[in-house]
Formats: C-alpha cells, sequence, structure tokens
C-alpha cells in the first residue's frame, strides 16, 4: 500500500470523533494528530487522575483536568493545524447521533460495552466506519465495522466485565493499532479488517485474527432497528426495543 500525496490530502479533509481519551485514546489522538487529520472531535466526562498516567500518556500535568479539554491541548502543541471540537460529558442515547453526524470515521476508546454498543448502533444507522478497539490487562482486540457484519454481529449482548489493571504499554500498542486502522479507512485502503478483528496477548506476544460472519438475525446491520432507544442500553445492552 502506498501513501503518498493523495492520502495526505485525504487525511486533511477527514474528521474523525474520538469516544474516549484514556489509553486507548491517547495513542489514537497522539497519532492521528501528527498525521495530519483535519479535524478530530474529543469527548470524554472524566478528569484526570494520577493513576492514569501510565497508560494514558496525553495528560501529563494536567491532573484534575477534563481529558477531552486536556487532550485538545496536547494536539494543539503536537500540531496546531488540526481542528479541535471538545465534548467534555458522556456519550448517550440522547446525544449520541448528533455527535457523531458531522464525522466521518469514528474510534471508539470507551471502557463500558454500552457505549460501544451505542457507538456501533449509531454509526450503522448513520453510515459511519466504527473502528473499535478494548484493553484488558496484557490483552487486547481491535476491528473495523462498515456495515455487514457489525460490533452486535461479533457481541449481541454485554458480557461481565473483568477488573484487571491494563497495562500502560498494552493500551499504547492496540491505540496504535486502532489509528492504523483508521488512517486506512480514510485513504482508502483495501486492508482494513473489516469483517475481521485481530486479538492479542501481549505477554505471549501472541497474535491472531478472528473472522466475524454476518449475523442474518442481527437486530442492528439487518436494518431492523430504527432508532437510538434508552432500553436498549441498560443491563445487557441487548435490542429490545426497534422503533
Amino acid at each position: 500500500m502506498v501513501f503518498g500525496e493523495e492520502g495526505q490530502m485525504r487525511l486533511r479533509k477527514a474528521s474523525v470523533l474520538v469516544v474516549g481519551a484514556g489509553g486507548l485514546g491517547s495513542a489514537v489522538i497522539a497519532y492521528l494528530a501528527a498525521a495530519g487529520v483535519g479535524k478530530i472531535g474529543i469527548a470524554d466526562a472524566d478528569s484526570v487522575e494520577e493513576s492514569n498516567l501510565q497508560r494514558q500518556i496525553i495528560h501529563a500535568g494536567n491532573l484534575g483536568k477534563n481529558k477531552a479539554e486536556s487532550a485538545a491541548e496536547f494536539v494543539k502543541k503536537l500540531n496546531p493545524d488540526v481542528e479541535v471540537d471538545v465534548y467534555p460529558y458522556s456519550v448517550t442515547p440522547e446525544n449520541v447521533l448528533d455527535m457523531i453526524k458531522p464525522y466521518n470515521v469514528v474510534a471508539g476508546c470507551p471502557d463500558s460495552f454500552r457505549v460501544r454498543f451505542l457507538l456501533n448502533d449509531a454509526c450503522m444507522l448513520l453510515n459511519k466506519p466504527f473502528v473499535h478497539a478494548a484493553v484488558y490487562g496484557w490483552e487486547g482486540e481491535v476491528a473495523t465495522f462498515f456495515g455487514k457484519p457489525c460490533y452486535r454481529c461479533y457481541l449481541a449482548k454485554a458480557i461481565e466485565e473483568g477488573g484487571r489493571a491494563i497495562v500502560g504499554a498494552t493500551a499504547g500498542t492496540f491505540g496504535c493499532m486502532q489509528a492504523a486502522e483508521v488512517i486506512k479507512v480514510i485513504t482508502g485502503s483495501e486492508k482494513t479488517l473489516s469483517g475481521k478483528l485481530i486479538r492479542g496477548d501481549l505477554a505471549e506476544m501472541d497474535f491472531f485474527t478472528i473472522s466475524i460472519p454476518e449475523n442474518a438475525n442481527c437486530p442492528v446491520c439487518s436494518g431492523r432497528l430504527k432508532g437510538i432507544f434508552e432500553e436498549n442500553y441498560t443491563g445487557s445492552c441487548e435490542i429490545i426495543r426497534f422503533e
């Protein structure tokens, strides 16, 4: 894959919404800004805490500051030519569609299944590429969802979330991979992870790719879901209301 002037121009004209400015988001935001993406939206309601700094490397010196605002400061120092929109609040069923609409690509870096399902469902409704990543302990995963299959073909409902501490280098590794996927989507690469998911364990340095089959009964990418409804994002986050 050749990345030349045309690819750089596509990046300059592109807009990406990054949801979550934590460990994954730090790497994604840093490398998208460095790559010259024209506009980056950053959404995060949390504030920077000392315990975050081992993996959330863009927030040094900003203890107590909202993470989205802190990340915007980092971007402006790294690449002043990048336009930054700040959303210093949570993504909810009420605001997710309006938040996503202005952007070409969505990078999901949250730490909850509720937000991952929200982003997937909204991106499917708005026909936007959704680049997903998640990390836990030494392990992580990255995938790109655009059309069929979608994230709900991979996981139909939320699973119990573990309490393992995240190794900083794990978040950085998979965040970099996620940023690379976003760049490939923007520049029109045929080598994206559409329909596939990479999982890796840095403790063993073991990586493998999973093919995600289309689910004909998927409530989202089948087109049966007609909107975003609060009932679908509580408990196990299964789709119980379609319109």
